[in-house]
């Protein structure tokens, strides 16, 4: 798997060293002397599951772990190790997926966050690469802001930074159910090409509803848009450039972000 590129006057810019800082090569007293400094973390949250005839189980945690790195050799701020099991039940009876049930991600959510915790984090960005995580993250986040105090929680997505609307995924309609398309393909091609058989492409011409459904209901192949035979690894450079960016000026932003005063 590719490194992420990373600019190193950006990295000036924003404190990080240019190399990312993966927490689990840390010794004990690193991650104590690492934590004196920096009191935050990004936590990859990602899936294991189909996508289509053509790429890999790894997708949704390949793509959110190296925005995740991306981000912490920009900014200085820690990775722990991706979670790499998501709330994937929606994939049905396509094959090869491993799901959790909601409720076992927040707890899965909750104890990582409380194990920082207790080294002395204080600063959690849940980033997130899989679209049916987010009612679970979000109620994570709700959960431990209402727990701790001296706690800040936020759930993103990897393109949460940039408006919506400029993500081309070669997508009209379906909200949540673009999977495997133009984007995701193009972002693969770029960090892990060997995931990724172009000969398999299968691609589906999406349609308005307005239910969500299972991707079983919608999609013989598992995948959800159009086009994916044109999703190139320049493509996919370009836009996992702007993911790391955008993201990392926003976490460099938030981890200096005064705290509220309490008003009289």
């Amino acid at each position: 798997m590719r490194e992420p590129e990373i600019a190193p006057e950006l990295a000036a810019e924003l404190g990080g060293s240019g190399v990312p800082v993966r927490w689990e090569r840390l010794t004990a007293p690193e991650t104590a002397a690492l934590v004196s400094t920096v009191d935050a973390a990004i936590i990859p949250v990602g899936a294991t599951e189909q996508h289509g005839q053509h790429m890999a189980m790894c997708v949704d945690t390949a793509v959110a772990e190296h925005v995740a790195l991306g981000v912490s050799a920009l900014t200085g701020v820690p990775v722990v190790p991706p979670l790499c099991y998501g709330v994937s039940g929606s994939h049905g009876g396509l094959p090869g997926t491993i799901a959790l049930r909601p409720e076992t991600m927040i707890l899965l959510v909750e104890d990582v966050v409380a194990s920082l915790y207790r080294c002395g984090i204080r600063q959690f960005i849940l980033l997130n690469g899989h679209t049916w995580n987010s009612g679970a993250l979000d109620v994570s986040a709700e959960k431990l802001r209402t727990r701790y105090d001296d706690a800040r929680v936020r759930y993103i997505a990897y393109v949460t930074m940039y408006p919506g609307p400029e993500v081309d995924g070669r997508v009209t309609y379906g909200r949540a159910l673009m999977h495997a398309n133009y984007f995701e393909t193009s972002l693969m091609l770029h960090i892990d090409p060997d995931a990724v058989h172009m000969d398999r492409v299968v691609s589906l011409t999406d349609v308005d509803t307005f239910w969500d459904y299972r991707t079983d209901q919608v999609s013989r192949s598992g995948v959800w848009g159009r086009e994916i035979d044109q999703a190139t690894a320049e493509h996919g450079a370009a836009e996992m450039a702007r993911c790391i960016e955008t993201t990392a000026r926003a976490v460099a932003a938030a981890v200096a972000e005064p705290w509220p005063q309490p008003r009289g």
